[in-house]
Formats: C-alpha cells, structure tokens, sequence
C-alpha cells in the first residue's frame, strides 16, 4: 500500500507504477540553447584582415549581438591543405550598438586552424577555448599563410 494518494474522479487512488500522480505542464517555456549564428563559404587567401564573410573592413564585426552567448563553437571543413592561421576580436558595445572603445581585443592571436596539412577535413573551434565570452561583436578572421587559395566552409553556434 502506497502512503501517496490522488484523487482520480471521485475516488481515491494511491500513486503506483500504473496510477503515477498526474501532472500538467503549465507555462512552459520553449528554450534553446544553441543558435545558428552563421554559415559561410569563404575563399581563404593571403590577403591580411578578411574575415569570414570576405570583408576587410577591420571595423565590422563578422558577428553582432552575441552578448546572450556564453561560448561560440566554430565548425569549419576546410578544402585545401594549405596553412591557414585564424585570429578572433571580440568587444563590448553600449545599448545602441556602438562600440565602448576604439579597436578590438585579441582573444585569439593567429593561430593554425585544426587540418593544416589535410585536405577535406573538419575542425571545431570554441570561442573563447576557456571561460565564458559574453562579448557583444566579434571579427574572426582567416588567412592563407602558404600555398593556394581554397574553400572554407563554416557554421557558428552561439551556446547560451
């Protein structure tokens, strides 16, 4: 005999493996905790400060209000062997979206992306690698640092 009972119609039942207490779900909030933030093919050359969607503007971010995020993982398949360094800046904006500061922080100096040396392969990249990020905007930028142009194939999530 259970010591838990409930009331199912207009008799008493005690809380079993057949009977369990009946629950309604209320309220529920529909969560997720990782977004797509971005896919992109970028060609990778040598040419200095072209991030991910090609642009060289130093000043735009390749990703805008990611403050939600705790952490960015990068997924990149990358298509030429050649070596290739990437480097991320991050940095804090004010309520309109401005930027506090002038320039950027280097959170990731350049650094070789995974599959140097190997073509047709994958690499997962965290954004920051320790730690929480909670930066506004980021700039991830890719290049070529020997041997031919290629393809590099990217999707960000932004985990919360």
């Amino acid at each position: 005999m259970s010591l838990i009972g409930w009331l199912k119609g207009n008799r008493l039942v005690d809380v079993t493996t057949q009977d369990p207490l009946p629950v309604q779900q209320q309220g529920a909030i529909a969560s997720r905790t990782a977004d797509t933030l971005l896919v992109a093919t970028t060609t990778v050359t040598d040419t200095p400060n072209r991030d991910l969607l090609q642009s060289t503007s130093t000043e735009l971010p390749t990703l805008d209000v990611c403050g939600q995020y705790r952490k960015l993982v990068w997924f990149c398949f990358r298509t030429g062997a050649d070596s290739t360094n990437y480097r991320v800046l991050a940095r804090a904006t004010d309520p309109s979206g401005a930027p506090l500061g002038l320039g950027w922080q280097e959170i990731v100096p350049p650094t070789p992306l995974p599959g140097n040396g190997v073509a047709n392969s994958w690499g997962r990249i965290e954004i920051p690698s320790a730690g929480d990020g909670y930066y506004d905007q980021y700039r991830i930028e890719v290049r070529r640092t020997a041997g031919d142009n290629y393809a590099l194939i990217s999707k960000i999530v932004g985990v919360r």
